[in-house]
This record gives structure tokens, C-alpha cells and sequence, in this order.
């Protein structure tokens, strides 16, 4: 049975970076896009790499043109853009798609360990997506793949995914469910 470990990604400078190199940490796994309603979420990543990075948290930027082309820049152009206006010093990977036959093998795993269970339709954004998605691309709410632009994925220290935030979720809500995993032993 495969494993997140076992799995590798294409860092934006071309290599391969093997999941294993992260056993032991906890990862926030997030597809993201430079020009997305959703792309401000950057700094509140940052915010927790910046206070969790020394506890073993690892967010895991994977840059996605696959919703509304929000990415379309190349990945030299993403890394300066998250930098510039953002501050972002965590890992960001080449581009990949993250739903679909094409998606990046991290994301098929993702998806199938952590199903999508809808978006928070009380919250204004959460009602604002389901309904566009509803009206204009259907077929994807019947799945679990990811939905948009910053859907987020927490992974234990031992690799296992055990959250997934839809795009709506703010990533500083997300703060006591990565305490939490911190706190956990190796």
C-alpha cells in the first residue's frame, strides 16, 4: 500500500523531493495560485511557517493553473511573486495540476485519504463557492478532489492525512489543529 512517503514532488527548481525527507514533521499541504479571491491566505501560511517551523511544521506550497488559469505564470515567476508580496520562505514545487487524470500523484493521495465533505455554506465564501462551482462546473462537486484554489490537507507526524480544509478555511483557523499535532511525539 502506497504511503505519502513514498511519494516525490518537482521543487520549482526542477529536482525531485521525496515526502519521506518530511517523516517525523507535520505538513500543511496547500495547492495555491497567485492571482485567486483566495491568494491573501499566502500570508497567513506564512505566519504559521514562521511559528511552527521550529516545532516541525512543514507547509508545502504546490502552485495549480487548473481553476479559472489563477497561476499562469511560470514557476520562477511564482516563487518571486510569493516572495515579493508575501514574504514566503516555505517550500513552493514546480506547477502541477491537483484534481483530474492529470493530477499530481501527492494530490490523488491526498484526495483519497481525505475526502471532500463539502464546503461551510453558513460562511458567505463557503456559500459564494458552492454555488459557483454548482452553476458552472457540477460534475466536480461529486467527487473528492480538490474543489479550488487553497484547499489545504494536514498531515501527522507519522504521515497520515488527518484534515482537510476547503479553500474557505482560513489557515490561522486552522492553529489549534496543528498545535495539537505538534504536540505529538515522534
Amino acid at each position: 500500500m502506497t504511503t505519502l512517503y513514498d511519494l516525490q514532488a518537482a521543487t520549482a527548481q526542477g529536482a525531485n523531493k521525496a515526502l519521506s525527507d518530511y517523516a517525523g514533521d507535520v505538513m500543511l499541504i496547500v495547492n495555491t495560485a497567485s492571482k485567486c479571491g483566495f491568494t491573501p491566505q499566502y500570508a497567513e501560511l506564512q505566519k504559521l511557517h514562521e511559528q511552527y517551523a521550529d516545532q516541525g511544521l512543514r507547509v508545502l506550497g504546490f502552485p495549480s493553473n487548473q481553476f479559472g488559469e489563477q497561476e499562469p505564470g511560470t514557476d520562477s515567476d511564482v516563487q518571486s511573486f510569493c516572495q515579493i508580496n508575501y514574504g514566503v520562505s516555505f517550500p513552493l514545487f514546480a506547477k502541477s495540476d491537483v484534481r483530474d487524470e492529470t493530477a499530481n500523484p501527492v494530490f490523488r493521495y491526498l484526495t483519497e485519504q481525505a475526502p471532500f465533505r463539502g464546503f461551510d455554506t453558513s460562511e458567505p465564501s463557503g456559500k459564494m463557492l458552492h454555488s459557483f462551482l454548482s452553476e458552472k462546473l457540477p460534475h466536480w462537486l461529486g467527487d473528492d478532489s480538490v474543489k479550488w484554489n487553497f484547499t489545504k490537507f494536514l498531515v501527522n507526524r507519522q504521515g497520515q492525512v488527518v484534515g482537510r480544509y476547503e479553500s474557505t478555511v482560513e489557515p490561522l483557523s486552522m492553529a489549534s489543529d496543528i498545535e495539537a499535532l505538534l504536540a505529538d511525539s515522534k
